[in-house]
């Protein structure tokens, strides 16, 4: 049974092996983590030192807990049975139950849903009078579930954590909240922890019954810990101290999900004489590759330190390359034309990903994937057009542009809240089915008539006049005006803005998106015909498809090609971190890169624009920080925007009136282009290639080889000479 040890290099075969006492396991990106904590799973059973049911191994996700089950009954050679194996979440849940009674519950709680808690946290803050409009009771849920993640029980809040929120209430609510959840024999997700640790923190039996239990303690991703999670390791392990974690400090992205990066750092100081094992060996990536990753994160101070280095014979690779171009349109025309290529010379679509730093930034790649006919798909998340603010905001335009558009004034009559419930909405549709009108129609009657009453009757004469107004702005400014005025007077931006829930802040980013998209069209209309158009595109599961993810959702995943935009200052690192962040939030921007970077395994493509647009109006942008930080040996630098001489010049900001170097790129902005002679070749991203007939100031006359005649102005056109 010895052969499951011959397969490892020496570093993982000293973690695998050294199964008595503290063991930090420092696991860098690619260097066969999950085969050194199942290798150990395994040799404490084969070696004799525990029984199945002695070893508690924690995951974080479910995934991981049957990839490492499945893989550890294949070295046994059998089924492993009676483990202790899985999520924080579902151990602490196992152990509960055994003990519910000692927290005021009975063994068959029920575990509510994030629906069930939102619901019953308004139930709580009505009974309170708290103005749910002033106070959004997901405000309140994602504060409850800071208190969770650290560990805080009603009465344990110190000064320093308390919340201004509902006027200092939130912990009155808090306590009210957790006496309903008890009456109703439940918890939630954050109570699984929060209430285990507080089981072994105040009661010895308990805590000696699972002292009893577990010989060998095992963890993985160490670094994404947050404190409750840290408390119920260091209770279960305090006894036997035989627990080994598996991390990576420079990999630890999740601070705003509650995980502490200190953790992994104290471990030493947590159990003295811990030993130190660090796998450095990476088997994914290539020597460039790895060279670029090593320089960047070796900027941070905050880390243990180790260094990768080729674990592969095969690992001489192509240098990094650093792209710099002109402005965004023209980095998701590059990263559009390298993905074709890639694919029509045989690359798997599957083994290519463009990782953003937030999710607004898909739309332009989305739109350009869908122009060259590239089947892609949103890892973790939503096509743009799909998201459920971006999908409210096209509903506002879709009544302005098509007043009849019901399902669209149904989507945002109560959004944001305007105290239009079930009641109200079926008196519109019952008086709509009467009057054989649609709803906005039927709306204004029942308001002239006097059929609506208080707020409610305010609240909607407010919408509908609004609306009037808006449209006033469209006819005299054009959409994107008209829709930035929409997203300020119907409360929609506020909405978000008072949104205290972790994905608030890129909801508004989305929108801001949208803003940037609208304003590549000339009417409305073709906007929402656009849009109606890109949501048609069918899913095809199991096809090979090119995969778009943020750097967090890529945590974990790798591919042979990784397209890396948008590092400029203000997008990565993000502005919140250079505004408000400080230098350990800068350091952990740069673990962010450091993943990016380690997920490709043959060619990593980095891209930062010098102009992008900001809403209607283009703005000059300076390359990130960490650009500079990669090494010069490991690197290429190539791109329209790279201008001749030493380095410090090619990353200095270009003003947005300069001209576009003649003959950089075979496809031309015409922002930045001579005007378009007549006769010549262009791309419209609607109407597809034709040939200009005529030219009069800005608007051009071209025949379309698909679409006909149509006039357009330039700057809607691509040059497309050959």
């Amino acid at each position: 049974m010895s052969d499951y040890l011959a397969g490892l290099n020496e570093a993982q075969r000293d973690a695998v092996e050294a199964t008595d006492g503290p063991v930090l396991v420092l696991a860098g990106a690619g260097t066969g983590k999950t085969r050194v904590l199942t290798t150990r799973f395994a040799h404490i059973l084969l070696s004799g030192k525990a029984f199945p049911n002695q070893i508690l191994s924690v995951t974080f996700t479910n995934k991981a807990a049957r990839e490492m089950r499945d893989r550890v009954a294949k070295i046994l050679g059998q089924p492993a049975e009676g483990l202790w194996l899985g999520t924080f979440h579902a151990l602490s849940a196992r152990m509960l139950r055994r003990f519910a009674e000692r927290v005021g519950l009975t063994s068959s709680f029920s575990i509510l849903d994030t629906d069930d808690q939102l619901r019953l946290l308004k139930q709580v803050m009505e009974a309170a009078r708290i103005d749910a409009k002033r106070w959004p009771a997901n405000a309140l849920m994602a504060q409850i579930q800071r208190w969770k993640d650290k560990g805080f029980l009603p009465g344990e809040i110190p000064a320093s954590e308390a919340t201004d929120f509902a006027g200092g209430k939130a912990e009155a609510l808090y306590r009210a909240y957790q006496d309903r959840l008890r009456t109703l024999n439940a918890t939630d997700f954050g109570d699984l922890l929060l209430l285990t640790v507080h089981l072994l923190k105040t009661d010895p039996e308990v805590l000696a019954t699972y002292h009893r239990m577990f010989r060998y303690i095992l963890v993985d991703e160490y670094q994404d810990t947050n404190l409750v999670q840290y408390y119920w390791l260091r209770l279960l392990a305090q006894a036997r101290k035989n627990i080994c974690c598996v991390g990576d400090d420079d990999q630890s992205i999740y601070s705003w999900r509650g995980a502490e990066i200190e953790n992994i750092l104290k471990f030493e100081r947590d159990f003295p004489g811990a030993k130190i094992v660090r796998l450095e060996a990476n088997y994914r990536s290539t020597v460039p590759i790895l060279a670029a990753a090593s320089a960047l994160i070796a900027h941070n101070e905050g880390r243990l330190g180790k260094t990768l280095h080729a674990g592969r014979a095969d690992a001489a690779g192509d240098p990094v390359e650093v792209v710099a171009l002109w402005d965004s349109e023209e980095e998701a025309r590059m990263i559009g034309g390298r993905v074709e290529s890639f694919w029509r010379s045989g690359h798997k679509l599957a083994e290519i990903a463009i990782l953003v730093r937030a999710g607004f930034q898909t739309r332009a790649f989305e739109e350009r994937m869908l122009v060259l006919g590239i089947p892609y798909r949103i890892v973790g998340g939503l096509r743009f057009y799909e998201r459920a603010e971006v999908r409210d905001a096209i509903a506002y335009l879709r009544v302005l542009a098509q007043p009849a558009d019901d399902l669209a004034f149904e989507r945002i009559v109560n959004v944001p809240k305007r105290g239009v419930g079930d009641g109200a909405m079926r008196t519109m549709h019952e008086a709509a089915r009467a009057a054989d009108l649609p709803l906005h129609a039927t709306t204004e009657k029942l308001l002239a008539e006097g059929g609506f009453k208080g707020k409610l009757r305010e609240s909607l004469r407010t919408l509908l006049a609004g609306f009037a107004d808006w449209r006033s702005v469209l006819a005299a400014k054009g959409p994107v005006a008209a829709l930035e005025v929409i997203l300020e007077e119907s409360g929609y931006l506020a909405m978000w803005k008072a949104d205290k829930s972790p994905d608030a802040p890129g909801r508004l980013e989305n929108l801001k998106e949208l803003v940037r998209a609208l304003a590549d069209f000339e009417t409305l209309a073709e906007f929402l015909e656009h849009v109606a158009l890109v949501t048609e595109v069918e899913e095809q599961a199991g096809a090979d498809k090119l995969s778009m993810m943020t750097l967090h959702g890529a945590k974990g995943l790798e591919f042979d090609t990784v397209f890396l935009p948008g590092w400029e200052e203000g997008i990565f690192p993000n502005q919140r971190t250079l505004d408000e962040g400080g230098n350990k939030s800068l350091e952990e921007e740069r673990r962010l890169a450091y993943v990016g970077i380690t997920r490709a395994r043959q060619r990593a493509i980095i891209s930062h624009a010098a102009n992008r647009r900001i809403y209607a109006n283009w703005q000059s942008s300076i390359p990130s920080r960490f650009i500079d930080e990669l090494p010069e040996d490991a690197i290429r630098h190539t791109g329209s925007a790279l201008p001749q001489g030493t380095r410090t010049q090619a990353f200095t900001s270009f003003p947005v009136t300069a001209r576009r170097p003649e003959a950089a790129t075979p496809t031309i902005s015409i922002a930045a282009a001579d005007r378009i002679p007549v006769g010549a070749r262009v791309f419209h991203q609607k109407f597809g290639y034709g040939r200009v007939t005529a030219a009069e100031d800005d608007r051009l006359d071209i025949n379309f080889e698909i679409s006909g005649d149509k006039r357009v102005l330039s700057r809607f056109v691509e040059r497309h000479d050959k």
